[in-house]
């Protein structure tokens, strides 16, 4: 008996290794006639899409195309005459059954190898040729539904995206000075703000371009939106420095998503033909939000007497409301997007098909509708979307509280974004990635080395004029006079000044040296970078000023008293010339590009963006060399405006250029980490270019114009992308 039950189980075990055999070469032939199947269908014209014979050669099966099975010819005749206790079904070893395995899960010879068959590699390749069909039928069905009105639509409110962030670049300048004045902030701390906003827009174009392929790029675009137009309007009315700062790094941390997200958004709904022009139009928003910040600081900031104050701890200067203002156009973009649909082509990559047809649909009934053709279909019935491979991730056991699931949620999706990152790097778009870092690390250099800091070259050749001007009035002696004007860029040294009243006054640039007051009453004063130097006060009276302990420097004061002294710095001058001056010239500045994005966008998709991008970067190289003559203000403002005005055609190329190499999973991460880059090396730019101005201009000339020559040396390296689909 024991020896039959052995003659059995050898049986068994032998025609359990014979049914596996068989399966293993049965599903090698299935796999290849698939892939056959799969290249004639790609090859086939777009009509075939909508052919009802094809739907009854293809079905979709969680999101993939495949070939019905065969019942009757997927036996094997190697399984036939099976006894029940041999548990073998159509040429398939299951194994041990496990709790509720039934018939469904069995997987029968003829029939395509199931997903949990495969390894990873066989999947990715799969998901790639899956990709690749799409690419071709979505430029297709985009065709079908037309450039119209839905476009325009999104044009506008993914302008008012990227308006928004050329306000914020700009905010930083102008309201640079401003601020710190009315926070009292020293030199040794003056260039925090500007480095901590590119800071934070640096970590956040990295983060939410990153995150835009995971959730969405609507999904993603509506919060950093949302986080920056909240902290900008915060950061208005806070009083401390440090918090002021910490409201401006959220604002930019915000912002710095808008640009990758706005163009990966915008390009996945247009046509091939109508890409290049339209994003360079698009563009021009970023223009306009430089000009509209230029405007506003022109018109606000300087009208000191827009502000108010609440004591002595609260104060509400203009420059606060410019702030306010700036913050307009964030909220507006944040409003418009609730009523716009996500991308079609992001929910085709995640496998979402229904959701992007409907919304391929309300593109096409809308463009169709404006344009008096409201009764034709939309034709298409079924979308090819890739293979979804799911990602296995480690879980910890200890996630029952909500904040530990907060904790596990985040950090799994940066983990993602960061293998989305790494994958930048893979074949075949690692050289397309490392040519890009070039290009867009000198691009960014050189231009915001030159521009974003070129208001601090005009300020110094004022201050430079201010300070020739200066008045010196030595070993003066006054008695018994009343100081009752305003006493501007003057230098008192050794003098003496006996029972006399400085009532209702301004001092503006005045500096006292080595000089005596003696019955002294100052009342009702306002200084702006005055100070007394090793200077004696005795039975002097102060009332009402601003005059506070850091402004006495190596002073002595004997048997003074001090009523009523306003604490914080002072912003009280309605003359400040220089300060309109400065606007104005960011505003020519800004200005001065309008020609170019029109050239840019007329001749994106007639010249090439290689074409355009290399010459205009040579060409801005070249220009630098005339900011040699450049030795007046005049002089330097016309060769502010010839270099933005050229630089602006290698910024739109670049961005389309980036849009394009990159495939849908990974467009918004790759151009997020070049954003980042971009403001890495901006910071950069400011540091070096900034801590040149008024020593030598050899070394800032030679400089830029050797980085951005180089750059556009390697930018007419990379592929053309004027014919290719959106991958």
């Amino acid at each position: 008996m024991e020896d039959t039950y052995k003659d059995r189980t050898s049986l068994v075990k032998g025609a359990k290794d014979i049914a596996k055999e068989v399966k293993r070469q049965a599903v090698k032939k299935v796999n290849k006639a698939v892939d056959k199947a799969q290249d004639g269908y790609t090859q086939r014209s777009y009509s075939r899409f909508q052919d009802e014979e094809d739907d009854d050669d293809y079905y979709v099966q969680g999101g993939n195309y495949g070939v019905e099975a065969n019942d009757d010819e997927g036996s094997s005749e190697a399984t036939e005459g099976h006894d029940e206790d041999d548990e073998i079904y159509e040429g398939e070893y299951q194994g041990i059954p496990s709790m509720g395995q039934g018939k469904n899960d069995i997987v029968a010879l003829g029939q395509p190898m199931r997903d949990e068959y495969k390894n990873r590699h066989e999947l990715e390749t799969e998901r790639k040729a899956d990709e690749e069909e799409l690419a071709q039928q979505y430029e297709l069905i985009i065709q079908e539904c037309g450039h119209g009105r839905f476009q325009w639509a999104l044009f506008f409110v993914l302008g008012m995206a990227l308006m928004a962030d050329g306000v914020e670049v700009f905010v930083v300048g102008f309201v640079l000075p401003s601020a710190e004045t009315d926070m009292c902030i020293p030199n040794s701390g003056s260039g925090w703000l500007g480095s901590i906003v590119y800071l934070g827009m640096m970590v956040g174009a990295f983060f939410w371009g990153g995150l835009a392929d995971k959730v969405g790029r609507r999904q993603s675009l509506l919060i950093c939106m949302s986080v920056n137009g909240f902290f900008a309007f915060l950061s208005s009315f806070v009083q401390g420095y440090g918090f002021f700062l910490f409201c401006r790094l959220l604002s930019g941390f915000g912002i710095g998503g808008a640009l990758p997200t706005v163009f990966s958004y915008f390009s996945e709904v247009l046509a091939r033909e109508k890409r290049g022009e339209h994003l360079s139009w698009l563009c021009m928003f970023w223009m306009i939000g430089g000009i509209y910040a230029s405007a506003m600081a022109w018109a606000i900031i300087p009208h000191y007497g827009w502000s108010f104050s609440m004591g002595s701890a609260y104060q509400f200067h203009s420059w606060r409301v410019f702030v306010i203002v700036c913050a307009l156009p964030c909220v507006s973009s944040v409003v418009a997007l609730t009523f716009m649909p996500e991308s079609p082509r992001f929910l085709l990559e995640v496998g979402k098909h229904d959701e992007a047809w409907m919304i391929l649909k309300q593109i096409h009934d809308t463009n169709m509708r404006a344009r008096g053709q409201p009764e034709k279909v939309f034709t298409v019935t079924r979308i090819k979307t890739p293979k979804q491979i799911d990602e296995l991730i480690e879980i910890e056991s200890d996630t029952g509280t909500w904040y530990r699931r907060c904790f596990v949620r985040i950090r799994t999706e940066l983990y993602g974004i960061w293998l989305t990152f790494m994958r930048c790097f893979n074949y075949p778009v690692k050289d397309n990635t490392i040519k890009l870092t070039a290009v867009w690390f000198t691009l960014s250099f050189g231009y915001y080395g030159l521009s974003v800091w070129f208001p601090d070259v005009i300020k110094h050749l004022q201050s430079d004029e201010y300070a020739s001007r200066v008045k010196h009035f030595r070993n003066e002696e006054v008695s018994h006079f009343v100081f009752n004007f305003t006493l501007e860029n003057q230098v008192h040294s050794n003098g003496e000044y006996i029972n006399d009243r400085f009532v209702m006054m301004k001092f503006k640039s005045v500096t006292f040296e080595d000089s005596l007051f003696k019955n002294c009453v100052f009342e009702d004063v306002t200084s702006l970078n005055t100070y007394f130097r090793n200077c004696t006060f005795v039975n002097t009276t102060f009332y009402n000023t601003d005059l506070e302990q850091y402004k006495f420097v190596d002073s002595e004061l004997i048997n003074c008293t001090f009523f009523h002294i306003r604490t914080g710095c002072q912003i009280s001058f309605d003359d400040d010339y220089s300060a309109y001056w400065i606007y104005f010239v960011n505003f020519l500045g800004t200005l001065a590009v309008l020609p170019g994005n029109i050239v840019s966008a007329l001749l994106m998709d007639r010249i090439g963006r290689l074409t355009m991008l290399g010459g205009s970067m040579v060409l801005s190289g070249i220009s630098c060399f005339f900011l040699w003559f450049g030795t007046s203000e005049s002089m330097m403002i016309g060769m502010l405006c010839l270099y933005n005005g050229l630089t602006i055609s290698a910024w739109n190329s670049l961005d389309v250029i980036t849009v394009e190499l990159y495939p849908t999973d990974r467009r918004a991460t790759g151009f997020g980490f070049l954003n980042a880059l971009c403001k890495a090396a901006a910071v950069l730019g400011n540091l070096i270019f900034g801590s040149l101005v008024g020593i030598t201009k050899a070394i800032p000339i030679l400089l830029a114009s050797t980085v951005l020559v180089c750059g556009g040396l390697v930018g007419l390296r990379l592929p053309d992308t004027r014919t290719q689909v959106l991958m």
